[in-house]
């Protein structure tokens, strides 16, 4: 059989066939020069033509070496060419597998609670490919691993000190609140005494959501806990009295079921926040409506406004903060102008599995709705109650006063009120 090939171009001719023709040519030049001029001319022209001969035959030699140096240098400089192709395509492949593949593990081990040197460890061990890493790779990808480590060592340090910070607020608020029920209860039958405790009460419940923020937005849980299940009516009458115009919300069909003590506090703060935003974006003389029904998944918050609806870039905005809130937002990420509402809720949303939603109105403004699941529901017995006034209204607090006598006071005995002279006030 034969095989139809082409011909090969790269094949090295020999000098002879390179030098042959253009002497031969001379040659019979020179002959026949020689042979049409005079027989006195005869030899000068001979000589001439041979000079001429050598001189060209040697030329020609010379230009075929330097043709082969040139091939040569040409043949090694596309293999180095070649080469460097093939390092740099390589260099790439591996630069996108450590980006895609063995930074984001690395980064996996290491906020889970590794040092850098077991992640390094366990990536060297993990794959054979990372045991051929050069040292310089090795090297760069252990320094990232430190400067992610200082920097999560430094943001859960600023974290623990903003919640220390706001547990020690909440720790004043909680005694201050006490103290505030018991004389509501003392006072109670003294309008104008009691009208001052009120709104005493109302600003103290206002630094208190402040607080839990704090120590929401730090990685902590509200520190108030309710131990017996309260109904949802009395939960969004609580979220109501810690919020500036709270004389604006009105309620709707509320479902008459109850929220399991361990889950109170946490819906009182999102439910709080979500009315917040609601009266503090909408024109003064708007109304903020509240409905709470059943649904698949479990109750259906809706929260809506009549201010101005958002747009999409602006409703995208939002939503983008509620799930940096949930994905873990750094304190840094906050700004100068924190607005705390959607963060705070986005890290509730987080830790109790809410879902969170912003749509438009049909009042012309937002509507939010918070679905939150069954399991934090009952229709059980519901004797708790999250608003009103005394010590029925009362939570408990997961603070330990006996560590924070520096920064809170033991409660001084109350004086007996004196006796009444004249009409004695009706109850109110």
């Amino acid at each position: 059989m034969v095989r139809v090939e082409s011909p090969p171009t790269d094949r090295e001719v020999p000098v002879v066939r390179v030098v042959l023709p253009p002497v031969v040519l001379l040659a019979a030049a020179t002959a026949a020069g020689a042979a049409l001029v005079v027989p006195a001319a005869r030899i000068p022209v001979a000589v001439c033509g041979a000079i001429t001969t050598v001189v060209v035959a040697v030329l020609t030699v010379a230009l075929h070496r330097r043709k082969r140096a040139m091939a040569a240098q040409r043949a090694e400089y596309e293999q180095r060419v070649a080469y460097l192709e093939h390092r740099i395509l390589s260099h790439d492949s591996e630069t996108v597998r450590l980006t895609k593949e063995v930074m984001p593990a690395a980064i996996r081990r290491l906020r889970v609670g590794n040092s850098p040197e077991e992640v390094m460890r366990d990536i060297v061990d993990a794959d054979a490919a990372n045991r051929h890493l050069p040292k310089a790779l090795r090297e760069q990808i252990y320094q990232v691993l430190e400067v992610i480590d200082n920097e999560e060592a430094r943001r859960d340090s600023a974290q623990r000190a903003f919640v220390s910070v706001a547990r020690r607020v909440q720790a004043i608020v909680h005694r201050q609140a006490s103290e505030l029920r018991e004389m509501e209860d003392h006072y109670g039958r003294n309008p104008e005494v009691f009208d001052d405790l009120l709104r005493i009460d109302h600003g103290t419940a206002l630094i208190g959501r402040l607080a839990d923020s704090i120590a929401v937005l730090g990685g902590a849980r509200p520190s108030r806990q309710w131990p017996k299940p309260v109904p949802l009516f009395s939960v969004l009458r609580g979220a109501m009295s810690r919020i500036l115009e709270y004389q604006r919300v009105d309620l709707h069909s509320i479902a008459k079921v109850a929220i399991v003590g361990t889950s109170v506090e946490p819906l009182i703060h999102a439910c709080a926040e979500l009315l917040d935003n609601a009266t503090r974006y909408s024109p003064p003389q708007t109304r903020v409506h509240v409905t709470a029904v059943e649904v698949q998944t479990g109750i259906a918050i809706e929260i809506e406004d009549g201010g101005v609806s958002l747009s999409e870039e602006a409703r995208a905005r939002a939503e983008n903060m509620l799930a940096q809130a949930q994905a873990g937002i750094n304190m840094n990420d906050l700004g100068e102008s924190p607005r705390l509402g959607m963060a705070v809720v986005g890290r509730l949303s987080r830790m109790y599995q809410l879902q969170v939603s912003l749509r438009q109105s049909a009042y012309g403004g937002v509507r939010a709705v918070l679905i939150v699941p069954r399991d934090m529901i009952t229709t059980g017995p519901a004797p708790g109650i999250a608003h009103g006034i005394g010590a029925t209204s009362r939570p408990t607090s997961s603070l330990d006063m006996s560590q924070l006598q520096h920064v809170v006071p033991p409660p001084g005995k109350r004086k007996p009120k004196p006796a009444a002279t004249g009409p004695v006030p009706s109850a109110v």
